[in-house]
């Protein structure tokens, strides 16, 4: 069942801000963390998990860091939250295994069902739409540098 931890949060977080910047430019974790106050290792590992799934390139060194390897239409919810956490394929498991009341429990199908849903869902949610509705980052960056002239 869907769950939104710190790590999706500060994973969205970072993709929204990289997303905002000019094509090519770096983010560092650091930087991610000093804007928005996010804890330095959790981000760091969310960004890592990122670079590693090749939604985030880095570049090594001092003046390294991180921009998007893809644009945020062709990255689903659904996807990004699978590879930052572990989903259970069954709404009755958690981290400790089976539910407690799974063999006195009368709403099993319907969760399932409503977990199918959410899947189904989540898996059409681009996250260019989450973080932006209709607006890409290249108007969101337009509208602020008119906002500056």
């Amino acid at each position: 069942m869907l769950k939104v931890t710190k790590k999706i949060e500060y994973a969205l977080i970072a993709l929204k801000f990289m997303a905002q910047k000019m094509p090519g430019e770096l983010t560092s974790a650091r930087e991610v963390c000093d804007h928005f106050k996010t804890p330095f290792d959790t981000t760091a590992k969310v960004m890592q998990v990122m670079n590693t799934e090749k939604i985030l390139t880095s570049v090594k060194g001092v003046k390294g860091g991180y921009t998007l390897s893809i644009a945020l239409n062709e990255l689903n919810y659904f996807k990004l939250h699978t590879l930052i956490e572990d989903m259970h394929e069954n709404v009755c498991h958690n981290n400790k295994g089976l539910c407690d009341l799974h063999s006195a429990c009368n709403i099993i199908a319907p969760m399932q069902q409503l977990n199918e849903l959410l899947k189904e869902f989540l898996s059409t949610l681009s996250i260019q739409e989450l973080l932006f509705g209709a607006e890409s980052p290249s108007q969101v960056i337009t509208t602020a540098l008119k906002a500056k002239m």
